[in-house]
């Protein structure tokens, strides 16, 4: 029986990790040993930031309510938990779409829920 080799599957998983590795600086880009930490670690802050943008956006958008109904005399807490009483259901996504880009808009929700 032939010896048989893993050349040609070794081959593709290297050529695979070093395409992924192009466009790295130095080492990183030429030299496989480097390349594939540079790319696992890579792929481990893109796994770790897809979460992590949620959340910052979340926070953005709660800033930007926070500022825009202060403007019309109203805290951040107290704005959210009116609108859950008066039955609004808007998003803060929505709100803070809202309150940048419409701020006659907003205005009028503030005023709805303050009534």
């Amino acid at each position: 029986m032939p010896r048989s080799n893993s050349s040609v599957p070794r081959h593709r998983r290297r050529r695979k990790i070093m395409k992924q590795a192009k466009g790295y600086r130095g080492a990183r880009s030429r030299r496989f040993k480097v390349a594939k930490d540079a790319v696992e670690k890579a792929l481990q802050y893109a796994y770790k930031d897809r979460k992590r943008k949620k959340r910052e956006f979340r926070r953005l958008w709660i800033t930007r309510i926070n500022a825009a109904s202060r403007k019309h005399g109203l805290r951040y807490s107290r704005f959210i938990h009116a609108l859950k009483q008066n039955d609004i259901k808007l998003n803060r996504k929505v709100l803070a779409e809202l309150a940048m880009n419409d701020p006659e808009g907003f205005k009028k929700i503030v005023e709805n829920v303050k009534a």
